[in-house]
């Protein structure tokens, strides 16, 4: 899931992820992704840090509370080191400023649905 208020980036995330094999939901905001979890299988989410409303800090935190296997990454436009720190504290497995190369973003979903894969066999 790719969760980020610009329907340009979301748009091309969207784009790169399904020529790379893979199933994509969008949304524009947080309480969206919220709302799409309920009927979503998704478990590997890049999200913009900086969202109307609920940021992407509390976004990642209220997804591990409802789905603590899940991978998130961050992406955002406005890096800092607090937010770095921040973003750890909450559970993100990585951090991405933009502009970032889409190719970057497919090796983090694969390597994201390994790690997934490996937890399941076990």
């Amino acid at each position: 899931m790719v969760v980020d208020d610009e329907p340009q980036i979301r748009n091309m995330y969207a784009l790169a992820f399904q020529g790379a094999g893979y199933s994509v939901e969008c949304a524009d905001s947080a309480e969206a992704s919220i709302q799409m979890l309920k009927n979503s299988p998704a478990s590997v989410f890049f999200l913009d840090l900086n969202l109307p409303g609920v940021d992407g800090v509390s976004l990642c935190k209220a997804i591990h509370t409802q789905r603590p296997m899940s991978v998130i990454y961050a992406v955002t436009g406005y890096a800092s080191l607090f937010e770095l720190w921040e973003c750890r504290e909450a559970g993100f497995e990585d951090y991405f400023i933009k502009p970032v190369r889409l190719s970057m973003l497919i090796q983090a979903a694969e390597h994201a649905f390994m790690k997934q894969h490996r937890w399941r066999r076990r």
